[in-house]
């Protein structure tokens, strides 16, 4: 089916020339475009050199014309979203806006998803201006929560995480634009705090506090400009390799063939599960070139630097969304969405799981399914990731500890559970890929329903264990993104300076401690 653009078609020649949607053509043309920019932004409009105030402008305008060559008009969507929400904020204070900017964002991006899924193109994977407003309703909504944290919460109310993201002044609305509409994440974010993105724009020293186990202060180190150099460089390796995967590789195994009707009749079970498992993961590649592109981009403009390990080597992982060898080498369910797509799993951490009075994980899953679209198979993914995810935890609970021991034994565990959760993902994630309902069934039918049934069994045999008291009762309920990824993201915390005056150096310096001891 021929695709429509939206966006310019200055780029026409080269998408025939590819055998690509011009959309596509302009996206990846466009972030490498981006990644120059970032080059020059950090070399020529250094925060050493330029007011907060021009790298601001600049980062918008820059932003703005991307997502406008990419989308034509639809990007005026990118600026009202922001600008209705902005004045949400104002008007409405900070003790309730945080619920109306969630309302809003959330259901602004719905109705322009089911806009373009059933009036323009149902089905069709070129770049679509939903995919930006996805990042911008993360922003959008995180930031109006980091604000009521800030402003109205007491601290003592507040979790470690939301202690060090917490916003204390209410964002102008420059550095608003700036933060949901910059070159950098316009078209592929991915999601940052606004605190890290501000420490960014305004050049605040890198500083690493290393502290001895009884919490006083040994050494402090401070770098203002680590290089990203080599880290951009292997990002960029990695995009490429990716991107002749997907070209080459990919096209000859569409996940579709699952669903033949004679590959079906004639296919074996072990080739049919074989050939699940290929096709998906044929299908991630793109998926690693455009979060490792972003990464790359953010990188280039000084975005992004984590800290220092134990050995002195800068980390460029800051808002890093994936980490390849961990999800082709899970062994678990948990581990592979532990690794995959990190920043919007914290997003649904913070702004629904910690949040939620009841049922977090169902809450956080649809919560999910509701941002990424209105396609039918989205729902069908995530309500089938809930019965997978709570099976997979019962499971892990109540007979991993049995063949730990043992490292031939583990090793063995290690090789059967890789299997089971690659076939499980995979089994999991078909109607994400295939999009409607009928596809979806056709493929599920045609497996009986076997892993539905499975994991249904496996919760009425091996109940999930909870603890007695109520934190370590929510604790043990934690969905796939868990507190290993929220102490891991805390560790970002010790390599930057307070966006805000008011925020106390005595607050600053225990946060860094916290991230340190995790």
């Amino acid at each position: 089916m021929a695709t429509s653009t939206t966006g310019s078609t200055l780029l026409q020649p080269l998408s025939n020339a590819v055998r690509l949607p011009v959309d596509q053509v302009n996206f990846v043309v466009c972030q490498l475009f981006a990644l120059l920019a970032a080059i020059w932004f950090r070399t020529y409009l250094h925060s050493s050199k330029t007011s907060p105030f021009i790298r601001h402008v600049v980062a918008t305008l820059l932003g703005l014309y991307l997502a406008l060559f990419c989308f034509g008009w639809y990007a005026l969507h990118f600026v009202i979203q922001s600008g209705i929400s902005y004045y949400l904020m104002i008007i409405i204070g900070v003790e309730n806006m945080h619920k109306y900017c969630f309302v809003f964002a959330l259901g602004y991006l719905t109705v322009c998803q089911i806009t373009r899924v059933y009036i323009f193109d149902y089905g069709q994977y070129s770049a679509d201006f939903s995919g930006p407003m996805m990042i911008i309703t993360q922003k959008i909504t995180s930031l109006a929560f980091e604000i009521r944290d800030g402003m109205f919460r007491k601290n003592e109310d507040l979790t470690p995480s939301q202690r060090c993201l917490a916003v204390r002044r209410m964002p102008s609305l420059l550095e608003y634009l700036s933060y949901n509409c910059n070159f950098m994440g316009i078209l592929a974010g991915p999601l940052c705090s606004y605190k890290d993105y501000i420490t960014f724009i305004e050049g605040r020293s890198y500083q690493l506090q290393q502290s001895e186990a009884n919490g006083k202060e040994d050494t402090k180190y401070e770098q203002t400009d680590p290089s990203p150099n080599i880290a951009v460089a292997q990002k960029l390796l990695v995009c490429g390799l990716s991107l002749l995967f997907h070209m080459t590789i990919t096209k000859t195994l569409p996940v579709e063939y699952n669903i033949d009707e004679n590959f079906r009749a004639t296919a074996s079970w072990p080739v049919r599960v074989f050939y699940l498992y290929l096709s998906l993961m044929a299908a991630r590649p793109k998926y690693y070139f455009a979060w490792t592109l972003a990464d790359a981009i953010n990188n280039a403009a000084g975005f992004g630097f984590r800290g220092y390990d134990k050995n002195g080597v800068t980390r460029w992982d800051l808002i890093s969304n994936l980490r390849i060898q961990q999800i082709e080498s899970s062994t678990s369910f948990k581990m592979f969405l532990d690794n995959w797509n990190i920043q919007t799993a914290l997003w649904l951490k913070r702004v629904c799981y910690e949040r939620a009075t009841f049922s977090p994980t169902i809450q956080t899953f649809i919560l999910s399914a509701i941002w990424h679209g209105v396609y039918p198979g989205y729902y069908l993914t995530f309500l089938t990731g809930i019965l997978m995810t709570l099976a997979a935890r019962a499971i892990r609970n109540n007979i991993r500890h049995y063949f730990v021991e043992s490292p031939a034994v583990k090793l063995c565990y290690d090789i059967i559970t890789w299997m089971t959760t690659q076939v499980a993902i995979s089994y999991t994630v078909v109607p994400f890929v295939l999009l409607s309902v009928k596809p979806s069934f056709t493929f599920y039918s045609s497996c009986y329903f076997c892993l539905h049934i499975a994991s249904i069994l496996v919760l009425l045999v091996f109940p999930l264990k909870r603890t007695q008291k109520g934190n370590k009762k929510h604790e043990s309920i934690q969905p796939v993104w868990s507190k290993k990824l929220e102490e891991e993201n805390l560790l970002q915390k010790n390599s930057y300076s307070t966006t805000n005056n008011s925020f106390s150096q005595r607050e600053e310096i225990t946060c860094r401690y916290q991230a340190l001891k995790q």
